[in-house]
Formats: C-alpha cells, sequence, structure tokens
C-alpha cells in the first residue's frame, strides 16, 4: 500500500518536472521555515524559547545551504551555530536567572 503511494506520488512529480520540481518544492518549505523561526526568535517574549526557535532557524538554515548544493557550509551552520551558539544561550539564560525580589 506505501509503495503504491510512493510509486504515485513520484509518478505526480515526474509529470511536472520531476527531481527539480521536488527539490524546489522542499527549498521553499525550509525558506518558509526559516522565515517563521526568525519571526519567532523576534517575537518571544521568554529568552529560553527564543534561543531554542533560534536554534531551529539556524538548522533549516544549514539544511537550506545543504539543499544548495554547499554541504561543507551547511554542515558547518548546523554545527556551530544551531548547536554550540544555541547550547552558549540556553546555559547563559539558565545560570543568569535570579529569584525575583
Amino acid at each position: 500500500m506505501i509503495e503504491k503511494l510512493i510509486e504515485k506520488t513520484w509518478e505526480i512529480i515526474e509529470s511536472f518536472g520531476g527531481l527539480k520540481l521536488a527539490l524546489e518544492i522542499v527549498q521553499m518549505v525550509i525558506v518558509a521555515a526559516t522565515g517563521i523561526f526568525a519571526l519567532l526568535t523576534a517575537t518571544f517574549k521568554n529568552l529560553l524559547y527564543a534561543a531554542i526557535s533560534f536554534g531551529a532557524m539556524c538548522i533549516s538554515l544549514g539544511a537550506l545551504y545543504w539543499t544548495l548544493y554547499a554541504p561543507y557550509v551547511g554542515l558547518f551552520q548546523m554545527l556551530i551555530y544551531g548547536g554550540a551558539v544555541v547550547v552558549l544561550f540556553v546555559s547563559v539564560i539558565t545560570l543568569t536567572r535570579g529569584e525575583e525580589v
């Protein structure tokens, strides 16, 4: 059943232009996700949620680089910004929160 659905999906994709169209659709979805995560980063009032949203934005930006045939840039984007910088932000946020007086 799943195999028939996958075959039918590939037939539809190939009828519209093949793999190039599928890649463009994936890129548009990733660009939309990156924009949404960037807006969420700027609008969240909770700093922890903003840092997590920033990490998701960096990871989706790395995925976009990967689909644009720059895998090393995408990998470094995901590892450095999506990993190390977000961990630094989250640790600073959690360590500097003081008790309300």
